[in-house]
């Protein structure tokens, strides 16, 4: 409901204007909070802020306490500092289908290179974990939401509830491998790609995981890490 337009004439285009930006902000706030908050009450709370600070900043400017301009600027800047949100959100997706895709390639190289010794144990687990990663941060990423749950998750999750936990326990549990994976990528040891034997390799002819990663590949991994451990944190406080 607009506010008494006799307090404080404004022009129609003034009106428009108004009216355009905190339409703007709130579906901002309403893409926000699909892909950030999770408990529905939480995010209608949300909701329901946004929508009385929008009412209270029109509410000014048709009392005559912000002039047009100074409204229309502190309803952008909401929503200029809710847009950040989102771009965060979808680089966060995109690098997680990326270290998804590195979860792959580590999981195919250890099962290829171990004569499939290996596979089973470590490197299979490892392609699925990643390709659930690829699935879970695309879809969350054309879809814009952020609940996606692939079936290897599913999987932790019903684990977990046969052993008296929760999805929460789960969720844990899948971020725990994941972090585990990356480690175990970083320091085991692999061939130097110029490396030749005469009867078999020594010491010198291996390089830890870690020292193979190109620049990008290493920033791409230790953003996952870092995201993941922001998640685990989440769910630990939310216990």
């Amino acid at each position: 409901m607009r506010p008494d337009k006799t307090q404080h004439s404004l022009a129609e285009d003034e009106v428009r204007a108004l009216d355009q930006a905190v339409i703007l902000l709130k579906n901002q706030a309403c893409t926000v909070g699909i892909q950030r908050i999770k408990n529905i009450s939480v995010r209608l709370q949300f909701n329901r802020e946004i929508t009385e600070y929008t009412r209270g900043i029109v509410q000014d400017v048709y009392n005559g306490k912000k002039s047009t301009d100074q409204g229309l600027d502190a309803i952008n800047k909401q929503r200029n500092a809710l847009v950040k949100h989102t771009l965060m959100d979808q680089t966060f997706l995109g690098l997680g289908v990326a270290a998804g895709g590195m979860q792959v390639a580590m999981g195919g190289g250890i099962c290829y290179f171990s004569a499939g010794a290996l596979c089973l144990g470590i490197g299979a687990p490892l392609m699925l974990q990643g390709g659930n990663n690829i699935y879970e941060n695309g879809r969350n990423l054309l879809s814009g939401r952020s609940d996606t749950q692939g079936p290897i998750r599913k999987v932790y999750h019903s684990v977990a509830k046969a052993v008296g936990g929760t999805e929460r326990e789960g969720n844990i549990a899948y971020g725990v491998v994941d972090l585990a994976g990356s480690v175990y990528g970083a320091g085991r040891l692999v061939l130097k790609p110029d490396s030749w034997r005469l009867f078999r390799h020594i010491r010198t002819d291996y390089l830890y995981g870690f020292q193979r990663y190109t620049v990008g590949g290493a920033a791409i991994g230790k953003t996952s890490d870092v995201n993941t451990l922001q998640t685990l944190f989440d769910y630990w406080r939310d216990e």
